[in-house]
């Protein structure tokens, strides 16, 4: 699996991790092993949040024995991100994770709370061990600007974006801003949200026809796509060992110029929203 540097971490992290949004409504055997599966193939990015119901419980089971091998990421929800209440929020992922530290931690989305002490709270956590790096999710280019000004140079590890074939806004102005500041993107619901394409619909047949010469699935070319930029990650979710073998083989495919012009024309950006798209 494709390693790359993630932002200011100083630590190489896969470009094909795994999600686990809604993970908690998947058979729990299925789910674990899918989870499992995913590590030992080099998917060992492994993106939770509190928000997320028991997936936490899930991942924690997932890693048990294993936390070494993982770059683990969790959320805290804007509402309980206050000074005292971020800190709290860690230690109850910590609890349910069964581990001591989180590799990132990540603000959810921009909330009411100020980002000082936001990340007044990140850096403490980080003094303590608790957590090794933090970032945000969500977040436009005036919420990173407020954010980089808050949090200081280089203290950004990631921003975590809505980012598939059918929603490239972020290639507008956030993921160039991302870029600039060496910031790493990473894509979450990287197959849309139940809507990946047909293979009959136009992209997907450009899909298909690009994953036939490769010997691939439709799935492997959308997300070797996704991150053919060095800053971009992604995190697909899989239910099952099968699906999460599917997602790992994204991580050898190698795209030629000419078939990612092909996705492009496929799949086109669009003009730039008012608002950053967000699940």
């Amino acid at each position: 699996m494709e390693q790359r540097p993630f932002g200011s971490v100083p630590r190489d992290v896969p470009v094909i991790g795994q999600g686990t949004w809604y993970i908690d409504d998947a058979h729990r055997p299925s789910a674990i092993a899918a989870l499992r599966r995913g590590v030992d193939l080099g998917m060992t990015h492994i993106d939770t949040a509190e928000m997320y119901g028991d997936a936490e419980l899930v991942v924690g089971e997932a890693i048990a024995g294993r936390r070494d091998a993982v770059f683990l990421v969790s959320k805290v929800l804007p509402n309980n991100a206050s000074l005292s209440g971020t800190v709290a929020a860690c230690e109850r992922s910590l609890a349910r994770l069964r581990t001591d530290h989180l590799d990132c931690y990540l603000l959810h989305w921009p909330g009411s709370y100020p980002l000082e002490d936001t990340f007044e709270a990140f850096e403490r956590l980080r003094e303590q061990g608790k957590i090794l790096s933090w970032g945000v999710s969500n977040f436009d280019v005036p919420d990173l600007e407020a954010a980089w000004a808050a949090g200081g140079k280089g203290r950004i590890a990631c921003n975590q974006v809505l980012y598939h074939l059918e929603e490239r806004a972020i290639e507008h102005a956030v993921l160039p801003w991302c870029e600039e500041h060496r910031v790493a993107t990473v894509a979450y619901s990287p197959f849309g949200h139940g809507n990946f394409p047909d293979p009959g619909s136009p992209g997907g047949r450009v899909l298909a026809e690009i994953a036939a010469s490769h010997g691939a699935t439709m799935r492997q070319v959308a997300l070797r796509f996704l991150v053919r930029r060095p800053s971009t990650f992604t995190i697909p979710k899989a239910s099952s060992a099968e699906h999460a073998a599917d997602n790992a083989g994204a991580g050898a495919l190698i795209l030629t110029e000419a078939e990612r012009a092909r996705i492009d024309a496929a799949f086109p950006l669009g003009p730039r929203p008012r608002r950053l798209p967000m699940l």
